[in-house]
């Protein structure tokens, strides 16, 4: 265990019969540091938060969380606070009842609790809400006061089991930015399960990208945009453009009539005629300035357009490459510049830095 680990995690499996959830995850996490798992359902992403916090048993693998070994030690006895997707408030209690719960289980003065719950509410920004009833608060005001509960005992670790998705877009997204600042502002090593990958992308340190109980990918929000470390993170992790093509040597792919390079370090090693598949952003491509005999040089014909606000993705038929359209994501303006529009011609280029290239079936 490094000495800035937090908590880390060692060959951790968990099989349910002959279904095997997790399947030897290794994971270190760093004091203060807000993390993300994310994947889609039935990843195992669930189950592993669970596993930390003691209320699943992992078949096999050790947890150690700020030097001591908490493996097999029950719920009680970890340090954490933890917020689910459903609140689970006692409907039956007023606010500062449920915000102190934790603190009267562990037999603090009544002084003490109520100033803490104070704390606790004005830290939230739900000051003076405290003989209210949960049935008489919003769902944002609901987790807000989950959330608050969670950190009542001051744990060393927060543990957060997609706390947001039961929320509207707007409530969403403004309540993950204060669950950031005040995860900053506190310093508490974080860990939430999300299966949205904008949340992570916003408010991680580091994702932990997961599927069928193993990791795919650890990185910054942005090593794993732009860096995916395979097809799965690729296609999972935002939008992307999928070209099935054939290597040529030399960093050079053939697609349909079409050769193109990409750069050094794309994970471009492959002997000619190892069949690939190429991936790019629709964001990554350059237009209004393509060189003549540009290697990644394209024209094409805008088949669709969808609309996405200050953005558009247009679907491209590109030329000498058949059956397979790209998306090309322009800003309203430079729709209006350049053009872009159902049945136009289009003119562009793709960047050869952000193009990641993965095999396909066998080596030949």
């Amino acid at each position: 265990m490094h000495a800035d680990d937090y908590l880390a995690l060692r060959g951790i499996h968990k099989r349910f019969g002959a279904f095997t959830a997790l399947d030897g995850i290794d994971l270190s996490i760093r004091r203060g540091e807000f993390v993300c798992f994310l994947g889609p359902s039935g990843c195992g992403k669930t189950t592993l938060l669970r596993i930390v916090a003691g209320l699943e048993a992992q078949s096999a693998g050790s947890i150690v969380q700020a030097g001591r070994d908490i493996s097999v030690l029950p719920p009680a006895e970890r340090d954490y606070g933890i917020m689910f997707q459903s609140y689970a408030l006692f409907p039956n209690l007023t606010v500062a009842q449920n915000v102190g719960y934790g603190l009267v289980n562990r037999r603090r003065g009544r002084t003490q609790v109520a100033a803490r719950v104070d704390e606790l509410l004005a830290l939230v920004g739900l000051p003076g809400s405290g003989a209210k009833y949960p049935a008489q608060l919003s769902g944002g005001q609901q987790q807000r006061i989950a959330l608050a509960r969670a950190l009542a005992t001051a744990p060393g670790l927060l543990l957060l089991d997609e706390p947001l998705s039961a929320l509207d877009a707007t409530v969403r997204v403004h309540l993950r930015n204060e669950i950031r600042a005040l995860q900053r502002r506190l310093g508490v090593t974080t860990i939430m399960v999300t299966h949205d990958q904008e949340e992570a992308l916003s408010v991680a340190d580091r994702i932990v990208v997961m599927n069928h109980g193993v990791i795919e990918q650890v990185g910054t929000p942005l090593q794993v945009y732009r860096e995916p470390a395979s097809p799965f993170v690729a296609n999972f992790v935002g939008k992307v453009n999928r070209l099935q093509a054939v290597a040529e040597g030399d960093h050079w792919f053939r697609v349909g009539d079409k050769r193109l390079q990409c750069a050094p370090g794309a994970g471009a090693e492959f002997r000619a005629g190892r069949a690939v598949a190429l991936y790019w952003r629709p964001e990554d491509r350059v237009v209004g300035s393509v060189q003549a005999g540009d290697p990644l040089g394209c024209a094409g014909t805008v088949r669709h357009i969808e609309f996405l606000g200050g953005n558009c993705l247009a679907e491209v038929e590109v030329d000498g490459i058949p059956g397979q359209p790209l998306q090309l994501q322009y800003s309203l303006n430079q729709m209006d510049e350049f053009g872009v529009r159902e049945g136009a011609s289009v003119q562009f280029a793709l960047r050869a830095d952000r193009l990641r290239v993965f095999a396909t079936g066998a080596a030949p």
